[in-house]
């Protein structure tokens, strides 16, 4: 089970970070991705870590504005944004990835949160 916390509201330039904690299985053993909706879009991947955080991928959209973390001794997965944009305004989810990788396909994860929303004015 995931569940996010952390969205809100932000003007553009601030920064919010989203939290996922997990539980049920072997947190530290898998893969996280965060995903996002704007609305009236598609869903699309934002940023993945793998098993130990050694390893992390992040859409174009966000690099260098977004950071991905995890602290597996607490089940957590975080998602640290900085110098945010009208256009990152979206329901953020984090999921958990079938194996230990970090992909940023969504048919490779598995689990799902309830999604958190993150509104960003301008």
């Amino acid at each position: 089970q995931l569940q996010a916390s952390g969205g809100g509201l932000v003007q553009a330039g601030g920064s919010l970070r989203l939290s996922c904690a997990a539980s049920g299985r072997t947190f530290s053993s898998y893969g996280m991705g965060w995903f996002r909706q704007a609305p009236g879009k598609e869903r699309e991947f934002v940023a993945a870590l793998n098993w130990n955080g050694g390893s992390t991928v992040y859409a174009d959209s966000v690099k260098g504005r977004f950071t991905i973390s995890r602290d597996n001794a607490k089940s957590t997965v975080y998602l640290q944004m900085n110098k945010m944009k009208p256009e990152d305004t979206a329901v953020y989810y984090c999921a958990g990835h079938r194996t230990s990788w970090s992909t940023s396909s969504e048919y490779d994860y598995a689990y799902w949160g309830q999604g958190t929303l993150v509104t960003v004015s301008s």
